[in-house]
């Protein structure tokens, strides 16, 4: 689970658009993402 967050973070600071709407999204983004699978380890829990 670290590993996806780690990988994820560094994606996104990679694939960051110039302008702050744009890092902005990529964040928001990525937080959709490690949310969505916080919930699906904690159901398998």
């Amino acid at each position: 689970m670290k590993r996806i967050l780690l990988c994820m973070v560094a994606l996104s600071a990679l694939a960051a658009c110039e302008t702050v709407e744009g890092a902005g999204q990529d964040i928001q983004k990525a937080g959709s993402t490690i949310s969505t699978e916080a919930n699906k380890t904690q159901a398998q829990m």
